[in-house]
């Protein structure tokens, strides 16, 4: 069965075909620029890449294009083949703890949820709205980033601010990167052998959130009502005492819509370091001796350490750490570093395997009392999975 796994943004469509239940990838590529100049898209096919320009002046053109490539590719012969298509959503509020059919009732609350995520759930619907015109007989599934969080009690998604709040306003935490935590924790399920398990599950990337599963359920995470809270990350603040918004509002005049500007893209690595959001650029900058790249490298191991450690004790243990997205499986030195600041906990790196980026690994010794692994995520088949599920 042919199942699309579908990313659409404001500008862009990412996107990977399966057959399934084999979980084979059979193209995947992305639509860059829709809507602006100078658009094009690329396709990996065979292990090949292949980029083409064309005028993507909406998404329903470049879902008409990613169709054509299939059908020239010979990945489907008519559109009748694919029976599912599975878009990624940020923001299911509470609505939705699972995969859900689309209908005009998900629509709207999705609809309804842009503005706790502006820049993706509108351009979802969009997606959905081509994706539908264009392959009109295939089943459309939405996957919520924040579906796995939603099994999290409510001392842990609840703020300290009047209760009502949460009712009237749905401020509470949701976290994010749900779809990516729930791949690593299950892969590491299978590693183990078992399912009743304690993990704390790192996804590191230029967005990064941290969560504690137990039996394969989410008990708390980092991330809050927005990606803006917990960790330090590329250009986001992460977890600050909230009385600055309103102290610096005063001392600049900046609107509080420049604030959220600030707090979200011109914070973090970026804000510390003054060079770049960019993790690999932060490591350049130490080598050569830049201080305030050595000060944010500091302060960003340091807050992963501490949420470790924090879930450890939630958690009442840990059968397993592991790392995954950008940084989390590509740098060796920002792994090392977390893994040294763990050695209260009986935690040994092993430096040899750690020596490695972008591949699924056991990065500690045997003598290690707890494991810690570099675990590629694979959103695309998770979407993939729930959505043929759906089409049965």
């Amino acid at each position: 069965m042919k199942i699309l796994s579908v990313n659409a943004g404001s500008s862009s469509l990412k996107f990977q075909a399966f057959e399934m239940p084999e979980e084979k990838v059979l193209i995947s590529g992305v639509f860059e620029r829709i809507g602006l100049d100078s658009s094009f898209y690329t396709i990996k096919l065979n292990g090949e890449k292949i980029q083409k320009e064309v005028d993507l002046p909406n998404h329903k053109e470049a879902f008409e294009i990613l169709v054509e490539e299939l059908i020239s590719n010979k990945i489907v012969e008519s559109l009748e083949e694919i029976k599912g298509i599975g878009h990624r959503i940020v923001q299911g509020g509470s609505y939705f703890d699972k995969t859900e059919v689309v209908t005009e009732d998900v629509i709207a609350k999705i609809d309804e949820l842009s503005a706790l995520a502006p820049l993706h759930n509108p351009a979802a619907i969009v997606g959905i709205r081509a994706a539908q015109a264009v392959v009109p007989n295939a089943v459309q599934t939405v996957v919520f980033d924040t579906a796995f969080h939603q099994t999290m009690p409510e001392e842990n998604y609840l703020y300290a601010l009047p209760y009502e709040w949460c009712k009237d306003y749905k401020i509470r935490r949701y976290g994010a990167h749900g779809t990516s935590h729930k791949y690593v924790a299950l892969r590491v399920d299978e590693i183990l052998g078992k399912t009743n398990t304690k993990l704390i599950t790192c996804h590191i990337g230029n967005g990064a959130s941290i969560s504690a599963v137990k039996d394969e359920k989410c008990v708390n995470t980092s991330m809050g009502l927005t990606p803006n809270a917990g960790l330090i990350m590329g250009s986001r603040c992460g977890d600050i005492d909230a009385t600055i918004v309103p102290y610096m509002i005063e001392k600049t005049g900046l609107s509080p819509r420049e604030m959220d500007t600030v707090l979200n893209k011109k914070s973090g690595l970026l804000g510390i370091s003054g060079v770049s959001s960019d993790s690999r650029d932060i490591e350049d900058g130490i080598k050569a001796g830049n201080e305030r790249c050595i000060l944010a490298q500091k302060m960003y191991v340091r807050r992963i350490i501490d949420y470790i450690v924090k879930y450890y004790f939630e958690l009442g243990g840990a059968d397993a750490i592991v790392f995954t997205a950008g940084v989390g499986e590509n740098s060796i030195a920002t792994r090392k570093a977390v893994v040294e600041g763990l050695k209260l906990l009986g935690v040994e790196l092993d430096e040899e395997a750690n020596n490695s980026r972008g591949k699924e690994t056991l990065i500690t010794t045997k003598n290690s009392k707890i494991p810690v692994y570099v675990i590629p995520t694979n959103e695309e088949v998770m979407i993939a999975r729930d959505t043929y599920l759906l089409t049965k």
